[in-house]
């Protein structure tokens, strides 16, 4: 089978590239590092499998997917890191894709299963799956793509957590920690970047490493500084610094 890898990550690429060299049947016929480059190379070379990046800063992997004309479209295994898009839009049409960090048994099921689905002779089948995600997806493209629920991956256990059960979020460099209940989860990603994508009328940031689910405040005390304690319903205090206090007044 010949192959297209597409991510504007050159890590992801070479990961991708190492992973099949386990499987001799597949031939990598062009790399590409973004969403044009795909349209193009796709287009020429007509591939067999394509692992398809999702956010891409120029042309993301579904606008990809639109640009490609009829007859032309290659079966697709999806990467991201982006559970919204995975374990929802995808499972609904039977769709294969790899949540990042990449796992190599779960890689390794994604090539056999392109196999299959090759040897069968199923891509107009495939073809019909894809429409059907890209259409399902431009009639939500309108709505604010904030999380429902969040992946952490721990070895080979990948949890879900639903964003409605975090209590608190605390920062520290590129890490944060989502406080659920009794148990705390650490995940690779910045809360700049994760502030971003949790819907400012439920979770607020108060610190520039702390994030608080306004639901879970139960006091607020002014300290002589111009600053907040923030106490929230299960006795874990927190402080608000004079930055973000304003934040807070809005939100009374």
């Amino acid at each position: 089978m010949r192959v297209v890898i597409v991510d504007d990550e050159p890590l992801a690429r070479r990961g991708v590239r190492a992973r099949l060299v386990a499987a001799p049947d597949m031939r990598v016929v062009a790399e590409c590092a973004t969403g044009g480059e795909a349209v193009t190379a796709i287009q020429a070379l007509a591939p067999d499998l394509v692992f398809l990046d999702i956010q891409m800063p120029d042309v993301n992997g579904f606008e990809v997917l639109r640009r490609l004309p009829a007859q032309k479209m290659p079966l697709v295994v999806f990467l991201t890191a982006y559970d919204r898009y995975a374990l929802e839009a995808f499972e609904a049409q039977a769709l294969d894709y790899l949540l990042k960090p990449i796992d190599d048994a779960r890689f390794m099921r994604a090539i056999e299963r392109a196999r299959l689905l090759s040897a069968s002779h199923r891509l107009p089948e495939i073809e019909r799956r894809i429409r059907a995600l890209l259409e399902t997806l431009q009639e939500t493209e309108s709505r604010p793509p904030y999380r429902t629920h969040m992946t952490v991956k721990t070895g080979r256990r990948v949890t879900i957590v639903n964003v409605m059960d975090i209590d608190w979020v605390g920062a520290g460099g590129d890490y944060v920690t989502l406080h659920v209940g009794e148990k705390d989860y650490l995940m690779r990603h910045t809360i700049s970047s994760l502030e971003r994508e949790l819907d400012p009328e439920r979770f607020l940031r108060i610190h520039r490493s702390t994030i608080v689910q306004t639901s879970r405040i139960a006091e607020l005390q002014t300290l002589d500084n111009g600053e907040f304690l923030v106490r929230l319903r299960n006795g874990k205090e927190l402080r608000a610094s004079r930055s973000y206090s304003q934040r807070l007044e809005e939100w009374l």
